[in-house]
């Protein structure tokens, strides 16, 4: 007998076959290969009859080269959010998984208990992925990850994975590519392995994501474009997105040299339940001191873009920072709270803080951390370049972890930076014996800022040498590869995930606004021509390159829906939407939050609103996205009111009142409130239906605003 032939099982049936030159078929789901096997280039569909996976791998000491055949476990029609079922289940020791495309399914690739596994040269793009509800004008709450849990497996069960390792040590993943699912590479419990050269890009999840795994080398990857929750200058949640995500007591691990670029966190380091005493204890007499993401090295990334944090690693101990780069991520390049013995030495820090909330902003932001060291890195314009602070936190003085380890802010040392337009360099709360010392500043806005008692020790000497060695694999260099791609705006999102900017895309494809509104028309190149307008709007261009805008504009007052069909590169799609023009009378109103809170004092808000506005204005549309500015010096950015009226004409018929707010909004229409959610929220979205006859109607909008973000958005569209 041929070496090449081996032993194959389908269920309980047993059969021969070939794995020569021409390769063996995957002719039915289910198939267990136990021995070296070569398959058959081809697409197979094939579904996962009952969970344990359309093919099954199993056994020690073998190779299966699927020679670039695709597994394809969706049926005709079938959308991301419902695939089920796993591509390949593999167990087994040094076990060789290469060549493979696997897509429509749960899971691509799940192996557990596989230590020495080799995966490579394999495509797990088109894997599960959630139909995200967040739009461009307004979050969904439902669309935020929470990667807390999940001892009994419950990432990959919940939200998918293109490839899921678990309990295996020794393991190699290279090469692996992921585009549109939701998470790229999920390892569980992996220990000493080398993960690199892949490429898990443009998910609407995680890149890699790490569980209770030590002592990894992660290398020249590109984990670039994992996001959701994001809008430009709209709000910028990320929803726990993240490039890299790192969870539950992972240490010693090395990240050098990755990619991770436009994350909703760059990198997302948290302790992790069990770490804090949130979640019961897996052994007696669990020792909560020193518990955290601990001893990591993370040298030489591309952490920038991110609309949350470049670097978020929270309660945890010895971990350095060094030479990576963070530019613009939207809230702070470094959150380290409750963080300890971090040396955070050599990085770019440049225009971070764009899209705060509130103070914490900028390029590193600590809170309740003591002995981290921010030596010889490089700020630039960002809203503050150090932010220090601590305080009382009784609630988590209770906690396993709090008891254990002090969290007061202290002997921090700030040594040999420069900073440059920074508004302030280092602001310091409630925090003490801050070293700082060496610093070179240019331009700046304020040098310190401190608190009574928080002031900083500007005297002393500090030792600047470190000895920094560290492995790294792989032949790719994708830092500064998508050089293209940089800048926040560059994150567009659609129902399924980030745009990966490889073929047409409108955006949005919603439209709904003032006068005037534009949609973008995306492609890495030729050229869209718009091919019919139904409406009375006026479009242009109504041809040209890509990528290209196209601007649509109301000839005059009233409401004026219209649908756009737009041709680009062989490919047909639509935009539609409605727009207003009307005359809006727009109040402004100042409160005093010791006085006054709109939720509890009706009466009082009654007597503000009648009185004398701080502001008055005549509008076209009523269309604020303030984010964390203010609609002006005199209101200021927190605790103001707005009132705004108008009467629209319009024609019989059905129709749906929206609005976009934060805080409280109520509307109604010709006297009767349509939409009252005179709360303290997040940007939302509301809406409610009217059936309107023929003729003029009074509208009226009442928001107040308490602090932090502040948005007010209205439109008013036939009902389809």
């Amino acid at each position: 007998m041929s070496r090449s032939c081996v032993w194959a099982t389908v269920g309980a049936v047993l059969f021969w076959m070939n794995a020569g030159c021409q390769g063996t078929s995957l002719s039915k789901p289910g198939m267990e290969i136990s021995q070296n096997t070569s398959i058959t280039k081809g697409v197979y569909s094939l579904i996962d009859p009952d969970g344990k996976g359309a093919v099954r791998v199993k056994g020690d000491n073998i190779t299966v080269d699927f020679q670039g055949a695709t597994l394809d476990g969706a049926r005709p029609a079938q959308q991301p959010d419902e695939f089920s079922g796993t591509g390949v289940v593999v167990t087994g020791s040094n076990i060789t998984v290469r060549n493979l495309r696997v897509q429509g399914y749960k899971v691509g690739i799940h192996a557990v208990n596989c230590p020495g596994l080799t995966v490579e040269d394999v495509d797990v793009s088109g894997n599960y992925q959630k139909h995200l509800l967040s739009t461009p004008e307004a979050e969904d709450g439902s669309d935020w990850l929470f990667p807390h849990n999940n001892d009994q497996e419950k990432w990959v069960v919940q939200y998918g994975a293109g490839l899921a390792v678990e309990s295996s040590d020794r393991v190699t993943i290279r090469r692996v590519r992921a585009r549109h699912g939701q998470n790229g590479i999920i390892i569980d419990r992996v220990n000493d392995s080398r993960i690199y050269d892949n490429d898990c890009s443009f998910l609407s999840g995680w890149g890699l994501a790490l569980w209770r795994s030590n002592r990894n080398t992660i290398s020249r990857n590109a984990f670039d474009f994992c996001v959701r929750g994001y809008s430009h200058m709209v709000y910028n949640r990320g929803q726990d997105s993240a490039g890299i995500l790192m969870f539950e007591q992972n240490c010693n691990n090395t990240i050098a040299e990755n990619s991770v670029t436009h994350g909703g966190d760059g990198f997302f380091g948290f302790a992790g339940r069990e770490a804090l005493g949130e979640a019961p204890p897996s052994t007696p007499g669990f020792d909560y001191r020193r518990k955290g993401n601990n001893d990591n090295l993370l040298i030489g990334n591309d952490f920038s873009y991110a609309p949350a944090h470049g670097i978020e690693m929270t309660f945890s101990f010895g971990n350095r920072f060094m030479n990576n780069r963070m530019v613009e991520n939207a809230i702070c390049g470094v959150w380290g709270g409750y963080s300890q013995d971090t040396l955070i030495s050599g990085n770019t820090f440049e225009g971070n803080g764009q899209m705060a909330y509130g103070s914490e902003r900028g390029g590193i932001n600590i809170e309740h951390g003591q002995r981290n060291r921010i030596i010889r890195n490089t700020f630039k314009d960002n809203r503050c370049g150090v932010f220090f602070w601590g305080g009382p936190n009784e609630r988590f003085a209770s906690m396993g972890w709090g008891k254990a380890n002090n969290f007061e802010s202290k002997d921090n040392v700030v040594a040999g930076n420069t900073f440059d337009g920074d508004q302030i360099v280092l602001q310091l709360r409630d925090s003490t014996n801050c070293l700082f010392i060496d610093n070179k500043t240019t331009n700046v806005g304020k040098v310190i800022d401190a608190r009574a008692g928080s002031e900083p020790v500007e005297k002393g000497e500090y030792e600047y040498e470190f000895d920094v060695k560290y492995p790294v694999y792989g032949d790719t260099r994708p830092v500064g590869a998508r050089k293209h791609l940089r800048g926040r705006d560059k994150i567009i999102m659609t129902e399924w995930g980030p745009y990966d900017y490889t073929g047409p895309l409108v955006f949005p494809t919603q439209i709904s606004g003032g006068e005037k509104a534009s949609l973008q028309v995306l492609g890495p190149s030729g050229s869209f021509e718009v091919t019919r307008v139904t409406g009375d709007v006026q479009v242009a261009p109504m041809r040209g390159n890509l990528p290209g805008k196209v601007t649509v504009q109301v000839p005059g007052p009233g409401l004026h829906p219209f649908n756009l069909t737009i041709r680009a590169d062989g490919k047909t799609m639509t935009a539609e939407g409605s727009l207003l023009l009307a005359q809006w009378n727009v109040q402004f109103f100042k409160w005093d939050p010791a006085a006054l809170d709109p939720r509890e004092h009706q009466d009082r808000w009654d007597k503000l609103i009648a009185g004398q506005p701080v502001e008055r204005r005549k509008l076209n549309v009523i269309d604020f996205k303030w984010g964390g500015g203010a609609p002006s010096e005199k209101v200021g950015p927190d605790h103001f009111g707005t009132v705004a009226e108008t009467t629209l004409d319009l024609p019989a018929g059905k129709y749906k009142v929206w609005t976009i707010s934060d805080d409280g909004i109520r509307v109604s229409v010709d006297g009767k409130r349509v939409i009252d959610d005179w709360t303290w929220h997040p940007p939302k979205e509301n809406t409610a239906p009217i059936d309107l006859e023929a003729g003029k109607h009074k509208i009226r909008i009442d928001h107040f605003e308490i602090d932090g973000v502040s948005q007010l958005q209205f439109r008013i569209e036939p009902l389809r």
